[in-house]
């Protein structure tokens, strides 16, 4: 015999009286086989049998008993018909009572609303406990939103245990919450049996390798969660290993955020290899770790086979131009990736020229944004950017440039106008020097034409554009008819 006390106050209005009520519950023994949690009770109403059928949903091929150690104390109310005849804020000020939290003014003002955000108004551990009575039976939030509010892993247990009747939330926020490797462990309990959550957001949790290791395991057979940042936190090469043979099986995961990590050697190959077998990620983000040659080469060879990622963010790495190259051997043949971001790498126009020679020269590239934004590129690269968007007029390339490059490269564009005015082509003009007809001018000899005609150039301006004319620097520009 369990016997629970319930206060509780009359319909939606001031709370000022509480009653006291004790309800004898008597389960049989056919009941208590049937329980999953035989020595825990739980702090939150299980809600009505309807509920839980419908909570039900076809086997994903995971292992592990769906919540037998779950360990909680939230305090369950009366009954579900009795409880839903509460208006919800005064349900939430009574819990708030009960577990000696501050009420959030911003819950009781949204109620009702599908997004609930509710980040940095320092919930703590017993706010998310009078949270999770009231949310437990909500209907309304689909997005909850609970970054930076020190729930920790007490806190996060009791979310955990709410989203066990809870159907309506697909899209939760626990960033930042101080969870360490206790709170990893219980929210991979909840994962376990999660059917309704499609986002969840973990960055900055302190999570390390081992953190990373109860992720994996729940994740790898895992077809529902879409979403998963785990961003800003201390995984290394034994994480990477974790996190690589979880993507190599898992079929749900479309967007992985694992920026700001030191992933690195070994966990980033394993990374990469899990990429090369994985059929549905679109999305990788990787900035802020320790990509360098050795990683990147196992990323080309991934991109060589991997056919659905279409977003690849590698800014703030060990980037250079030998691994650039050994990057563009996967651009090469890849025909999905339509973004790749490498800005903040220590990469040089050579290298940028190398990436855009690679997807120039793929016909079936799918690349339609780059972002090398910290490159300073040289004129070359910008002729061929021209060349490369004759066929691909949507391509996006995000650069740095000297002033000094934009105006050599005006320089062509003024010289034809000058002679555009006179009726002239720039043959005509070379012709003219050409008094034998060999079809050849000296360098000299154009300089001099060019500043006795008073083109408007600068010396910088004609200077490039001789060596334009003359590429091999033989002194002697060779022009054809």
């Amino acid at each position: 015999v369990v016997q629970t006390q319930v206060r509780f106050s009359g319909p939606c209005g001031v709370m000022d009286q509480w009653e006291e009520d004790c309800v004898d519950l008597q389960l049989n023994e056919e009941q208590q086989e049937e329980e999953q949690q035989p020595s825990d009770q739980s702090v939150l109403p299980t809600g009505s049998q309807d509920q839980m059928e419908d909570k039900e949903k076809p086997p994903q091929g995971k292992e592990g008993d769906s919540g037998e150690e779950w360990d909680t104390d939230l305090e369950t109310d009366e009954a579900t018909n009795q409880r839903q005849s509460f208006c919800r804020a005064e349900l939430y000020l009574q819990a708030c009572q009960r577990t000696g939290a501050v009420p959030v003014s911003s819950f009781l003002r949204n109620m009702g609303e599908a997004n609930l955000n509710l980040n940095h108004y320092g919930v703590g551990p017993q706010g998310a406990k009078a949270l999770a009575i009231v949310l437990q039976s909500d209907n309304d939030v689909t997005n909850l939103e609970l970054e930076d509010n020190a729930l920790r892993a007490e806190g996060t247990r009791y979310l955990m245990e709410m989203l066990q009747t809870n159907i309506s939330i697909q899209s939760l926020n626990l960033s930042n919450n101080q969870l360490h490797l206790e709170g990893a462990v219980i929210i991979s309990k909840m994962l376990l049996d999660n059917y309704y959550i499609k986002s969840i957001k973990l960055s900055g949790n302190y999570f390390d390798d081992s953190a990373a290791k109860y992720f994996a395991d729940v994740l790898k057979g895992d077809y529902v969660v879409k979403e998963l940042d785990l961003s800003h936190n201390k995984f290394c090469d034994t994480g990477g290993e974790h996190l690589g043979h979880m993507l190599a099986t898992n079929v749900g995961i479309e967007v992985l955020n694992l920026s700001w990590n030191h992933l690195r050697m070994r966990g980033a190959v394993s990374l990469s290899a899990g990429l090369k077998l994985n059929s549905t990620l679109k999305q990788l983000q990787l900035s802020w770790n320790g990509f360098g040659h050795i990683e990147a080469e196992s990323l080309g060879q991934a991109l060589k086979q991997n056919s659905t990622l279409v977003l690849l963010d590698l800014s703030s790495n060990r980037i250079d131009d030998q691994a650039v190259t050994l990057l563009c051997q996967g651009l090469a043949t890849n025909d999905t990736l339509r973004v790749l971001k490498l800005s903040h790498n220590p990469l040089t126009n050579i290298g940028a020229l190398t990436l855009l020679r690679t997807v120039k020269n793929n016909m079936k590239s799918a690349l339609a944004e780059i972002d090398i934004s910290t490159v300073f590129v040289c004129e070359a690269f910008l002729e061929l950017l021209e060349e490369a968007r004759q066929t691909r007029p949507t391509l996006d390339v995000r650069y740095s440039v000297m002033i000094s490059v934009t105006r050599n490269l005006s320089a062509i564009q003024i010289f034809q106008k000058f002679l555009e005015e006179r009726n002239e082509s720039i043959m005509d003009f070379f012709q003219a020097l050409d008094k034998e007809g060999t079809m050849k001018v000296s360098t000299s000899a154009f300089r001099k034409a060019v500043k006795a005609a008073n083109v408007p150039l600068d010396q910088q301006q004609l200077e490039w554009l001789i060596r334009k004319f003359d590429n091999n620097c033989t002194t002697t520009i060779i022009y054809r008819l």
